[in-house]
């Protein structure tokens, strides 16, 4: 899979990875855009930089969609543009940059890969200047988008990006498509209530932080899967009845117990 834009509705893109599978976005107005994620080191969102040029010269604003380094230790190639992230997101990022940092880079190393181990380690992530609470809402000319946080669920901080005049949602990683979600920071018992929500902003297409776009019925199948493992963790149904792989589950049953 080589990386590329997909215009999901008018003026509305989202960009695939080939790394980690990751998918960024790119929302377009009339006299601004807002750049959905910034992808996993300097370097990486230099060639984020590179290709949102293709599309619009625009001002450029960012919002990121939770702090795991994939989505925004390359925010900054972007700066000086404007930030947004939910308020717990700078803590976050100060607690956790470090190790995330050493995590993978060993990760890259292993893998044979270190141009990207290199690039990482030389990689900070740039502190949003932008704090969101619960909402906010962007102007980018002839064009509304709002932020939404929906509450607890693949972190304490995720911020999921609506788009009402094209019923387009950018999901963050609350959302996975090609691989099971993700619970190393996650509060699993409250993670379907945050994907109600976001089913609540009636998407007709909702783009995950990994995969291709989705459409609300795939969402829909995820969060009874999600419904059902927070079922596990509350110690309702025995751990076979999880529906994620052994490894998964046991992730998640630790951080229900912490």
């Amino acid at each position: 899979m080589s990386n590329g834009w997909i215009e999901v509705a008018e003026r509305v893109f989202a960009r695939r990875h080939a790394e980690l599978d990751l998918t960024t976005g790119l929302v377009v107005g009339d006299e601004a855009a807002l750049l959905i994620d910034t992808r996993g080191d300097h370097r990486q969102g230099a060639e984020l930089a590179e290709a949102v040029h293709q599309i619009t010269r625009a001002p450029l604003r960012i919002a990121l969609t939770h702090g795991h380094f994939d989505h925004c230790f390359g925010t900054s190639a972007f700066l000086p543009a404007p930030v947004w992230a939910h308020h717990r997101c700078p803590d976050f990022l100060d607690r956790t940059a470090s190790a995330q940092r050493e995590h993978w880079v060993e990760h890259y190393r292993e893998q044979g890969d270190p141009d990207t181990a290199d690039a990482l380690a030389a990689s900070t992530p740039a502190p949003p200047d932008h704090l969101v609470t619960d909402a906010a809402e962007l102007d980018l000319g002839g064009r509304a988008v709002r932020l939404h946080h929906p509450g607890l669920g693949h972190t304490d901080h995720d911020l999921v990006v609506e788009v009402p005049d094209a019923a387009v949602v950018f999901a963050g990683d609350l959302v996975e498509q090609g691989a099971p979600p993700d619970f190393e920071n996650a509060h699993p018992q409250h993670w379907p209530a945050a994907v109600e929500a976001l089913l609540a902003l009636n998407p007709t297409t909702v783009v995950p932080g990994h995969g291709i776009p989705v459409t609300p019925d795939f969402v829909r199948a995820q969060h009874a899967e999600l419904t059902l493992l927070a079922e596990v963790c509350r110690g309702r149904l025995p751990a076979a009845r999880s529906p994620f792989p052994d490894d998964t589950t046991r992730v998640a049953l630790g951080r229900s117990a912490q």
